[in-house]
């Protein structure tokens, strides 16, 4: 009998398999009904967003909260884009223009630094990563306010670059990529294609960056949220309402409510309306990013 099939000192001793399997299934039980638990209290808020996103002003204060009222979510979703001269379709680009064009740039920057940072070796090499790391713990709101001062000093607040720029930095991606190239990129292909002749900008667009391409969406993905639910920077940088992406605009119409409290409406039917791309980018890019979370798991 060979150690791996051996099941001699499996189970404690005394203990019966027929015990053992009770008490595996206890566990599974147990271990089902506490994610069932957890599953609903995420579930919670949207199940809530869902109904109230259909109900008028009057059923949103008169009915429970978790309970259907009559059927207005048609209304509710026209007068949201019709409110202000449509101003919250304008925002909703925003957000797109923001979470997209920067999680793009921002994935290719990461890319390349991590690229560089896995496959090449120069001094320092570690002391810069060191540095990265670094920059994963400072938390966004502690860099608010020097990128203020800053875009202050050159006059660039109150433009989509303040929101931008700032947006394209992500030091968490940079580590995420260091991980997958080291993972994904032989070093023989490299080595290979630089016999073939090829430069190393033609290596890494050609080659690297194909066979990084499905844990780069992962990075993506996350660098899409994030510029998504960002709030604070655009509310420093932002005074012309143009220019709010969807989260700041909710907000200015939330702080409204108590004079004008038809915006409850709004603001929830918008809330449920800016959660939508989230979700479609997920389903769209599932394939990707299922196999980019698991790229450098296992070192082969």
């Amino acid at each position: 009998m060979s150690f791996l099939t051996r099941t001699a000192g499996a189970h404690p001793p005394g203990t019966s398999p027929r015990v053992q399997r009770a008490r595996d299934r206890r566990s599974t039980v147990l271990a089902v009904a506490f994610m069932v638990v957890v599953a609903c209290y995420m579930l919670l808020p949207v199940y809530w967003l869902l109904v109230s996103a259909t109900k008028s002003q009057p059923d949103l204060i008169g009915t429970p909260g978790l309970l259907p009222a009559d059927w207005h979510l048609t209304a509710n979703l026209t007068a949201l884009f019709n409110q202000d001269g449509g101003v919250y379709g304008r925002w909703l680009l925003n957000s797109l223009l923001y979470a997209g064009a920067g999680a793009a740039l921002g994935t290719l920057l990461a890319a390349m630094a991590g690229y560089a940072l896995a496959k090449y070796r120069f001094r320092g090499r570690e002391a810069v990563f060191s540095v990265v790391l670094g920059g994963v713990l400072v938390p966004a709101t502690a860099l608010a306010l020097p990128l203020f001062l800053l875009f202050s000093e050159a006059g660039a607040t109150d433009t989509y670059w303040s929101v931008f720029l700032p947006s394209i930095v992500s030091p968490f991606g940079v580590y995420l990529s260091r991980i997958f190239a080291a993972a994904s990129v032989p070093d023989e292909v490299i080595e290979a294609a630089r016999i073939d002749g090829a430069g190393e900008g033609r290596i890494f667009f050609a080659v690297a960056l194909r066979m990084m391409a499905p844990a780069l969406v992962t990075v993506f993905l996350f660098q899409f949220v994030v510029i998504w639910n960002n709030f604070l920077l655009p509310l420093i940088m932002l005074q012309d309402e143009r220019l709010y992406p969807v989260t700041l605009g909710l907000f200015t119409w939330q702080s409204q409510i108590s004079r004008l409290p038809e915006l409850q409406t709004l603001t929830i039917a918008g809330s449920l309306v800016s959660v939508l791309p989230i979700v479609v980018t997920f389903l769209l890019l599932q394939r990707y990013w299922r196999a980019g979370l698991a790229a450098g798991a296992v070192k082969s």
